[in-house]
């Protein structure tokens, strides 16, 4: 199967994070290195195993008309803040800018409504089937985020809603590439979006022993790398890239902040949960992605890690590294953003592909937070206390999730 010649540039960026409300508050976060892991004071947690997280900065009734937001599970809510936001920032008017035929969306979820779900089944079982809500099943189902977000924007192309766990967001991602590419759509809003902060999902990821305990000092928790790492933090909220062909994007003047030039994917077909010790699954990811940029190792500056900080899957992501990039791997800088934001879980892929953009547009990598005490196990060239000069040339984004889906975007830039 050969390349398509088209060019898919990134116009648009927009997030809603536990660092701020929205692109440029979160990118300045991390740069400072800043924690939006917390505690959880509410009553609902105060039984639960584990009770931290990184909760979102700014709620989106902030942003959002309360009437439109009653009709929206909380990760719809998430979504939409999102792409408005990259919506704005590529150029496009409301009711402007690219014909809607010609406008696809690709917006993930790794869990969907749950929160909905959760709340409605609380409402069946102690008022009655009468008073379950109308919206309850737009609200739960896991295209729902796509849908709003393609309603919004009146996206006729085609919308979609990839659902890999925490591979989630960078497999729309990659979808959107190949939109692009096979002359489906000429702008896609692609991106993740999850809200699962509450007990029972947290209930499950501890009894999986997968959550961080570190409860006597939440901004420490995540910790990708370090010795002391126990496990990830669980975040939410959303980031939506605008990727459109170049030849369309030149025709209105758009201002571009980097190529996607690649995607690669595979699956590990060994557990549902763990990951394939020697990282050979998620290494096939990272050589399909460079193979399809038509890049080699040696043209890589950056790598935006997964990195979760769970004791296997920080070493697995390592070794995978090192097979698909060997010596070159010493000269990459390497940042791991959940120490700051969490997990984002189906959200997680976008929001760092998101800053791999802005890290390659400004030139600069930000830092890994609560790297105290490398693990002699990983060799990497981890950015660490402060941020880091960046040169042009390839960055790559790794995304992995349960059921061993992997994924990794290759964002080269423009200059």
């Amino acid at each position: 199967m050969t390349r398509s010649n088209t060019e898919v540039v990134v116009t648009g960026l927009g997030a809603t994070t536990p660092l701020g409300g929205d692109m440029a508050s979160t990118w300045d976060g991390l740069l400072a290195g800043r924690s939006g892991v917390g505690r959880l004071d509410a009553d609902w947690a105060q039984d639960l195993p584990v009770r931290i997280a990184a909760q979102i900065a700014v709620d989106p009734l902030e942003v959002i008309d309360r009437v439109e937001a009653r009709t929206l599970d909380r990760s719809q809510q998430f979504a939409l803040v999102a792409a408005r936001e990259a919506w704005r920032d590529a150029g496009f008017s409301e009711t402007a800018g690219v014909e809607p035929e010609r406008l696809a969306v690709a917006v993930a979820s790794g869990i969907g409504g749950v929160l909905t779900l959760l709340a409605q089944y609380d409402v069946l079982r102690e008022r009655g089937a009468r008073r379950v809500s109308p919206h309850t099943v737009p609200m739960l189902m896991p295209n729902g985020p796509a849908a709003a977000v393609g309603l919004d924007l009146v996206a006729r192309a085609g919308v979609h809603a990839p659902v890999s766990a925490c591979a989630s967001g960078a497999e729309a991602i990659a979808l959107a590439l190949d939109l692009l590419r096979a002359g489906r759509a000429d702008v896609v809003v692609a991106g993740g979006t999850e809200a699962a902060i509450a007990g029972l999902p947290i209930a499950g990821f501890a009894a999986m022993r997968a959550l961080s305990t570190r409860e006597d000092d939440p901004e420490a928790a995540s910790r990708p790398y370090d010795k002391s790492r126990d496990g990830f933090v669980l975040g939410e909220g959303a980031a939506v890239l605008v990727l459109e062909t170049a030849e369309h994007a030149a025709a209105r003047g758009a201002r571009i902040y980097a190529r996607l030039v690649g995607a690669g994917m595979s699956s590990d077909a060994y557990h549902v949960a763990a990951p394939e010790p020697t990282g050979a699954g998620a290494a096939r990811a990272l050589a399909l992605a460079m193979r399809d940029a038509d890049a080699q190792p040696a043209d890589v500056v950056h790598v935006n890690a997964h990195a979760t900080s769970t004791p296997l899957g920080d070493i697995a992501e390592s070794l995978a590294l090192r097979t698909a990039l060997g010596d070159a791997l010493d000269q990459i800088s390497v940042t791991a953003t959940k120490s700051c934001t969490g997990h984002l879980l189906g959200a997680a892929g976008a929001l760092e592909a998101a800053v791999t953009v802005l890290s390659l547009h400004h030139g600069t990598v930000p830092p890994t937070r609560n790297l105290d005490d490398p693990d002699d196990e990983i060799s990497l060239d981890v950015v660490r206390i402060s941020p880091r000069p960046l040169n042009a040339g390839v960055a790559l984004s790794n995304s992995f999730g349960f059921g061993g889906h992997n994924a990794t975007l290759a964002f080269r830039s423009t200059s």
